[in-house]
């Protein structure tokens, strides 16, 4: 990243340890995002609050991140989130989706869901009443609608502040990403390649 590593203390100590508990290493985002933890935390919890209490599915959740990634050009979220669109689905339809297409293997209400969040991360202002008369008689609700477009508008809020600071995608990311999810984000900035640290 484009800024030093930030002083440790308690609370930066305490999302290190978190991601390696769970994911074996410190990602390159959580030290960025370590300058201030407790937004971090607090970014974390409103997400939680966010899709916590939505009926959107946990696939659905992952095409809205993929999608809205791949729109930004962001990598890091693309490599992550594209995978774990791939385990919900299969790797060719994560893969299209990450390229800007529009999979066949996609419902109708997911693929007015992933046109919706390309053009929410494209142009907001240029969204139209019609685009949500799409989303509801595809079977989305009003809140649904709702929280899939704050669950974007989020997504681009996080992408943004990682992609402007330099964050890279993590070496292991990458690696954990099936070939056609890595083959696809050919946008953004590239992952580490492990001699960066060293």
């Amino acid at each position: 990243m484009f800024l030093d590593e930030p002083p440790e203390t308690e609370t930066t100590e305490r999302l290190y340890a978190g991601d390696n508990d769970g994911r074996g290493y410190v990602m390159n985002l959580t030290r960025l995002w370590a300058w201030r933890p407790e937004v971090f935390e607090d970014f974390l919890k409103l997400r939680n609050a966010l899709t916590g209490e939505s009926s959107l599915t946990p696939r659905e959740v992952a095409l809205i991140v993929s999608a809205t990634a791949s729109t930004l050009g962001d990598s890091y979220c693309s490599l992550v989130w594209g995978e774990a669109l791939a385990k919900e689905s299969d790797g060719r339809t994560a893969a299209r989706v990450l390229r800007g297409d529009e999979p066949e293997s996609l419902s109708p209400r997911e693929a007015a869901l992933v046109r919706w969040v390309r053009r929410v991360a494209r142009d907001p202002n240029g969204t139209r009443p019609e685009d949500v008369e799409r989303l509801r008689a595809a079977g989305m609700t009003d809140r649904e609608i709702f929280e899939a477009t704050a669950f974007a508008a989020f997504r681009l809020a996080f992408a943004t502040v990682n992609d402007a600071l330099g964050a890279r995608p993590d070496r292991q990311a990458a690696e954990a990403a099936r070939p056609k999810v890595r083959a696809a984000v050919t946008y953004g900035r590239p992952p580490e390649t492990g001699e960066e640290k060293e």
